[in-house]
């Protein structure tokens, strides 16, 4: 018996050894996998302060060139906007988290400034012309190609900037055009729909013209047509218009000059 616990007692003792060598090559390899990681760090970031001294113009310059920058980043799985802790040295380096920041504010008082004639609506294509006017880009060249002009990409991006504020700034679909809502309100089927008609035609729309494209009754495109007026504040109503009793402006389709 007694060379039985003799026996055991050395086979626990060497499977303790076996444990305590595992655990001590684990923890080398663990150090070294981290010492190589960070190395690969170090020579990232070192690349990527010799791309951001070589391209910061271009980058804030030539959408097509920062587009494709915001792809291979999202392919990598960097947000170039995000935080300290998430990659955001890539804004720091680059300066593009500035001028992304500077592009929300122009976009914020676009928006509120022309709230009172298209109810916090706005085409994205009139958003854009005015931004790249205001940012002094001639509009015939504010294609996405002129130097320095804004594109629907860079609208996104810096709409995702604004969230935080909770001021419902959002980019929605209508038909086949997109529209930036900042209200903090939700368009029932009914208004996306008569918003749709409006688009097609121009903005200008009354209850009959509405009611045959929508294959409503009537009544209903009445109901819809008043609701944006007073309670949304979405279009104007003209009583004097020839074409029918009542036509309504959909103000957020209408193109400015």
């Amino acid at each position: 018996m007694a060379m039985r616990r003799g026996a055991g007692l050395a086979a626990f003792e060497r499977q303790k050894a076996e444990d305590q060598s595992y655990a001590t090559l684990s923890e080398s390899l663990t150090r070294k996998s981290l010492d190589v990681f960070e190395t690969q760090v170090d020579q990232f970031r070192a690349a990527l302060k010799r791309f951001a001294t070589a391209h910061r113009d271009d980058l804030k310059k030539d959408p097509t060139f920062r587009a494709k920058f915001q792809q291979m980043c999202a392919s990598i799985g960097v947000d170039p906007l995000a935080g300290p802790q998430k990659g955001g040295w890539w804004a720091e380096l680059l300066g593009i988290g500035d001028w992304q920041y500077e592009l929300g504010v122009q976009i914020v008082d676009i928006c509120v400034g022309t709230r009172d004639r298209n109810g916090g609506m706005i085409d994205m294509q009139e958003l854009l012309r005015m931004l790249n006017k205001l940012r002094n880009i001639p509009v015939s060249d504010a294609t996405g190609h002129a130097s320095g002009a804004v594109t629907e990409d860079d609208v996104l991006r810096s709409i995702k900037t604004l969230k935080p504020l909770g001021a419902g700034y959002e980019v929605i679909n209508i038909g086949s055009r997109q529209m930036v809502r900042s209200v903090v309100k939700e368009l029932d089927t009914d208004q996306a729909k008569v918003l749709e008609i409006a688009a097609s035609v121009g903005g200008k729309v009354w209850a009959e013209l509405v009611a045959g494209a929508a294959d409503w009754p009537v009544e209903r495109a009445v109901v819809a047509l008043e609701n944006m007026l007073l309670r949304d504040g979405y279009c104007w109503i003209d009583d004097q218009d020839p074409e029918a009793s009542a036509v309504y402006w959909v103000m957020s389709v209408v193109q400015w000059e």
